[in-house]
C-alpha cells in the first residue's frame, strides 16, 4: 500500500518552499516535488530587487538562502517529475514515471512553462502525440516514434522507447545530448509543426521532416489541466480564489501557475496561504 502524506507540493520555487515550511511548521507530514536547485527562473535571475529583506540579491543567493531554511527544517526535494494528479474522492493519487503516491490534499506550485505548443500539437494530442513516451510505448510496438525533447531527462525515455519502437527519431532542443544510446537517431534541426489526416503522420523541421507514428513532446511541464484532470482554468491557470482553492476540494495551487504578477515574493505569499488553508482543510476533516 502507497504512503500517505498529508500535503504532497508539486513544485520547489518560492510558492513551493513557502507552502512545504508552512506545512511542516504545523506538523503536517510533507513531501516535495521538484529540483535539488529549486527553480532554473530564479537560478539564471541576476538580480532581485523587491524581494522583502534582500536588497539587490542574486537568483543564486536569494535560492541559496531558500535551500538553507528547508535544510534547517529537515525538508527534502524528491527529484521526480510528476505527470499527473488525480483527484480519487477520498485522497488524491500523485503519478511519476516509476511511483504513485498518495496525499489527504496537493498544492500544485509547478510555474508557469514558456515553451508554446507546436501547431498540431493541441490538435493530435491523443492521436499520436502525447507527453509521456514511457506511459503510452506499448501502444507503439515495433512503430517509428519521434521525440522532441527540451530537457535532457528525456534522453532516458528515448533510450526506453529504443527497446519498444521499430526507430526512434530524437530531437534536443536544448543542445547536445550527453547519454544516448547507439541507435536512437538524433535528429538537428528546429521543430515547426506536426502533420497527418486523422492521425499525426509528421514532424515538421527547419531543414527537413521526420515520419513517426508516434511524436512525444517531452517539456519541463504539462498543460495544467493534463496535470490535474477535472480542474478549471482560466486564461492558462489555475482558477483560484483567495484562499488558493481551486474547483477540487483539497487541491491548491500557488505561485506563477495561478496567474501574473509573476514575482517571487507574491508566489512565496501564495505558497503560505496555499499551506494554512491546506492545513485548516485537513484539520477539518
Amino acid at each position: 500500500m502507497s504512503e500517505r502524506y498529508d500535503i504532497i507540493i508539486v513544485g520547489s520555487g518560492p510558492a513551493g518552499v513557502s507552502a512545504a515550511i508552512n506545512g511542516v511548521i504545523r506538523n503536517k507530514k510533507v513531501k516535495v516535488f521538484g529540483s535539488k536547485h529549486l527553480s532554473d527562473k530564479l537560478e539564471k535571475a541576476p538580480r532581485v530587487d523587491n524581494y522583502l529583506g534582500y536588497h539587490a540579491v542574486s537568483g543564486p543567493e536569494l535560492k541559496d538562502v531558500f535551500v538553507e531554511h528547508l535544510n534547517q527544517m529537515n525538508i527534502d526535494i524528491t527529484e521526480e517529475k510528476v505527470d499527473a494528479v488525480y483527484a480519487m474522492g477520498e485522497y488524491f493519487a500523485v503519478t511519476t514515471k516509476d511511483n504513485t503516491y498518495e496525499a489527504d490534499s496537493v498544492i500544485v506550485a509547478s510555474g508557469v512553462s514558456n515553451k508554446k505548443s507546436l501547431p498540431g500539437e493541441e490538435a493530435y494530442l491523443g492521436k499520436g502525440v502525447g507527453y509521456c513516451a514511457t506511459c503510452d510505448a506499448p501502444i507503439y510496438k515495433n512503430k517509428k516514434v519521434a521525440i522532441v525533447a527540451y530537457h535532457k531527462h528525456a534522453e532516458e525515455e528515448a533510450n526506453y522507447m529504443l527497446d519498444v519502437a521499430s526507430e526512434v527519431y530524437y530531437v534536443p532542443v536544448y543542445g547536445q545530448p550527453e547519454k544516448i544510446r547507439e541507435g536512437v537517431k538524433v535528429i538537428a534541426g528546429k521543430p515547426k509543426q506536426i502533420l497527418g489526416s486523422e492521425h499525426a503522420e509528421k514532424l515538421v523541421l527547419s531543414d527537413g521532416e521526420i515520419l513517426a507514428d508516434g511524436i512525444f513532446i517531452l517539456k519541463d511541464s504539462v498543460a495544467l489541466d493534463q496535470l490535474v484532470p477535472g480542474v478549471d482554468i482560466l486564461e492558462n491557470h489555475f482558477n483560484v480564489n483567495r484562499n488558493m482553492e481551486t474547483n477540487i476540494p483539497g487541491l491548491y495551487a500557488a505561485g506563477d501557475c495561478t496567474g501574473k504578477p509573476y514575482q517571487y515574493l507574491k508566489a512565496a505569499g501564495e505558497g503560505q496561504v496555499a499551506a494554512l488553508n491546506a492545513v485548516s482543510y485537513l484539520d477539518k476533516r
